[in-house]
């Protein structure tokens, strides 16, 4: 049992070394070719972008929801603050 535990210990020192060893590899090669680095960070940028934009819109359209059934509750100081939020939002679409 013992031998098997040394055995997996250094296997898996021995992937994480060559793990390590070619993560540094693929850095200097992005580091030294410039237009790859910029062309990643702009596809990157992009689609972080477009990620934010649908996140905040689901979000967004969520919690409009939410207020709409919260108003049709009829909820007297609630309802009507949240019935001014709902209006102001509509008038903006």
């Amino acid at each position: 049992m013992y031998l098997l535990k040394n055995k997996v210990r250094r296997l898996i020192l021995k992937l994480n070394t060559n793990k390590v060893r070619n993560d540094i590899i693929d850095l200097s090669e992005i580091l030294g070719n410039w237009k790859l680095l910029i062309k990643r960070n702009l596809i990157s940028g992009i689609f972080k972008g477009i990620g934010i934009g649908i996140g905040f819109t689901i979000i967004t359209a969520i919690i409009v929801y939410l207020l709409q059934k919260i108003v049709r509750l009829n909820i007297p100081v609630i309802g009507d603050y949240l019935l001014d939020i709902i209006n102001i939002v509509e008038r903006k679409r």
